[in-house]
C-alpha cells in the first residue's frame, strides 16, 4: 500500500466520499493524514474503522461535536460506551418529546382541515381558516 491508503481508496472502503473525509479532518473528527512526498494524504487501516464509526454514529443522530468527544474519550484510553449510552438515551428522550409535539401539531392541522369544510369565508386579516381556531366560531354547523 506504499505506506497507507490514499483518500480515494479509504473513501471506497469506508463507504463515504473523499469530500467527507476532508471535512472530518478539518473538523478534527479524524486526525490529520500523513502526507506522502507528493503531498497526497495517506491513511492507516484504522481510519476505515474510525470512518465507519463516524458514519454509524451520525446515522444515530449524534453530532460531530459529540462524536469528537467520544473519540477523545477513546483516544484517552478509556472505553466510551457508558458515555455513548447516556448520549443515546438522552437523544431518545428528546425524540420522544419532539414526536409528542409533532403528533399534537398534526392533530391540530387535521382538526383545522376538518373545520375548513364547515366554515364560510369571512373577513380576516389574511386567512380566516388560520385565524379562527378549529372548533371555534361554529354553532350548530354554521359560522357565528
Amino acid at each position: 500500500m506504499n505506506g497507507g491508503l490514499k483518500i480515494g481508496e479509504l473513501a471506497r472502503r469506508a463507504g463515504v466520499t473523499a469530500k467527507a473525509i476532508r471535512f472530518y479532518e478539518r473538523k478534527r473528527v479524524l486526525p490529520p493524514a500523513k502526507r506522502a512526498a507528493n503531498r497526497y494524504r495517506l491513511y492507516d487501516d484504522d481510519a476505515v474503522g474510525m470512518l465507519y464509526f463516524v458514519k454509524q454514529a451520525t446515522g444515530l443522530g449524534l453530532t460531530l461535536a459529540e462524536i469528537k468527544e467520544i473519540i477523545a474519550i477513546r483516544r484517552g484510553g478509556r472505553p466510551p460506551c457508558a458515555h455513548v449510552h447516556r448520549l443515546l438515551r438522552d437523544k431518545a428522550l428528546e425524540l420522544d418529546r419532539k414526536l409528542k409535539d409533532l403528533l399534537e401539531l398534526r392533530r391540530r392541522i387535521r382538526q383545522s382541515l376538518t373545520a375548513w369544510k364547515h366554515r364560510s369565508v369571512a373577513a380576516a386579516a389574511v386567512c380566516p381558516h388560520i385565524e379562527t381556531p378549529a372548533g371555534r366560531g361554529l354553532r350548530k354547523g354554521r359560522e357565528v
